[in-house]
């Protein structure tokens, strides 16, 4: 059969995401089986071993990270493909498709996290709001106030928002399978080995490089959506989003990341960024945002409301998308 038109794609991501929200990630599933990220990590894992020895030059290390992204990310987009193709052959395999998209989104997923966050935080005071924000954020959680554990709760929600959702959809719909198994395994990558420490500065120089290439496109889509989405939110203010993310963004140090989160710090009036501590590196990065910088556990409520209309209106425009296309079929 021929692969999905981009149609059909917009359908077909429409459905995923319905059903990665109804079915929470589909934890329970990998409660028997790996997740497929797990599989990319344990991939990762091996080649890191095998390349990535100390004893080695920062030259040669550099090399084999450089290789390493080249035989991942096209066995990953082969994968993908193979997938793809089974799946073209049985209405029950394009219903199975739109479920391998759905555990490869993590927009409910992303939400529960944050939310646990915002409730450890109210309830149970610091220590709790530290050990939850532990789960989704890479810099040092002892170091973090009350206000610094809200803070990375809505920058990792932001940054997220077009890692997990916005980026994987967008791949999907230029390349589908292939294109959405190639990016997951480019952030995997990223995630696991694109490090500026002395174990990964060489070898994974070109994961972190591949990574912001591939993410270039989302990052701003995510910021624009998220700036249009506050036209429809209360309490937040579009006009300021869109002057925030345009004034602030390009002074993160992510050529991405600070789009999304500038977006949202405009669009609540927060200050979001700021000097933060990772293990072994202290960055003192720049503010984004104009607003207050002491962040309280209601405003992560706001930013989740924020994040849920986004995604009514990422879903909106999907359906809108594959209706479109019909009705002018159909003239």
């Amino acid at each position: 059969m021929i692969p999905p038109s981009l149609d059909e794609r917009l359908l077909l991501l429409f459905f995923g995401l319905g059903l990665e929200v109804l079915l929470g990630g589909t934890r329970g599933l990998f409660r028997l089986i790996p997740h497929p990220v797990v599989l990319a990590g344990r991939a990762v894992t091996a080649f890191d071993r095998k390349l990535n020895r100390p004893q080695r030059s920062e030259g040669a290390r550099r090399f084999r990270g450089i290789v390493t992204v080249l035989v991942l990310v096209p066995a990953a987009a082969g994968i993908g493909w193979f997938v793809a193709v089974t799946c073209q052959q049985s209405t029950s395999g394009l219903v199975a498709e739109a479920l391998i998209v759905a555990i490869l989104l993590a927009y409910r997923g992303l939400h529960d996290h944050v939310l646990a966050v915002a409730v450890a935080l109210a309830r149970h005071g610091i220590l709790a709001g530290r050990q939850a924000v532990s789960h989704i954020v890479g810099r040092n959680p002892a170091s973090l106030d009350a206000a610094g554990v809200a803070r990375a709760a809505i920058e990792s929600l932001a940054e997220n928002f077009s890692d997990g959702v916005i980026a994987p959809a967008f791949w999907f719909l230029l390349l589908g399978l292939p294109g959405l198994f190639a990016y997951k395994m480019a952030n995997t990558l990223d995630s696991m080995i694109g490090h500026k420490t002395p174990q990964y500065r060489a070898f994974g120089w070109a994961a972190a490089r591949f990574d912001d290439l591939a993410n270039l496109v989302p990052a701003r889509l995510s910021g624009v959506l998220l700036a249009l989405t506050a036209l429809f939110a209360r309490d937040a203010m579009a006009s300021r989003a869109f002057r925030v993310m345009l004034r602030d963004a390009r002074r993160h140090r992510s050529p991405n990341a600070g789009w999304p989160e500038a977006a949202v710090a405009g669009a609540l009036g927060l200050a979001l960024g700021g000097p933060r501590e990772y293990v072994g590196e202290r960055v003192d990065g720049p503010w984004l945002g104009e607003g207050s910088a002491r962040v309280t556990p209601e405003d992560i409520i706001r930013a989740l409301g924020l994040y849920r209309l986004a995604g009514m209106i990422l879903a909106g425009l999907l359906l809108g998308g594959w209706l479109a296309a019909h009705l002018t079929l159909l003239v």
